[in-house]
């Protein structure tokens, strides 16, 4: 038995942090509308804010035309190079990251969440030095987005 828990102990440990990792450097916020209803609020107010909307992907409806299935999931893919412009210029590897995205998804309880990378993550995935300020600006933004999308 003491065998089995030197084991097992840490591999429980193992996966239940990964599992936690998988969403390091999201912030999540619960939606009170469907995910379609969060997704269309949040283009909304992106394209009230002067945000170009490049792409909305449902990947329920990808999954079905696959034959399988998938709670509702959808991406809105966002952007403005006046904001993301200044982030490459200090660290041009954060262009992985953008343009902005937004995930919805309806998990499995039924509840909506919205998900999107934390800038703070991003400052520290990329090094960025010396664009606290855009970063701070970036970081507000999206919240309030999430907020005026989930409420």
């Amino acid at each position: 038995m003491n065998v089995f828990r030197l084991i097992a102990l840490p591999l429980i440990f193992l996966l239940v942090s990964g599992v936690a990792q998988a969403a390091d450097g999201l912030i999540m916020v619960k939606s009170s509308h469907s995910v379609a209803a969060t997704a269309d609020k949040l283009e909304a107010v992106l394209s009230e804010k002067g945000m170009k909307i490049m792409n909305r992907i449902d990947h329920a409806t990808g999954a079905k035309s696959a034959g399988m299935t998938l709670r509702p999931t959808q991406l809105v893919i966002f952007g403005n190079p006046k904001v993301g412009t200044p982030l490459m210029q200090c660290a041009r590897s954060v262009a992985i990251d953008l343009p902005q995205k937004a995930l919805i998804w309806e998990d499995e309880n039924g509840q909506v969440w919205l998900g999107y990378n934390d800038p703070a993550y991003l400052k520290g995935r990329h090094a960025i030095d010396g664009c606290d300020e855009v970063l701070a600006k970036v970081s507000g933004a999206l919240a309030n987005f999430a907020d005026a999308a989930t409420h």
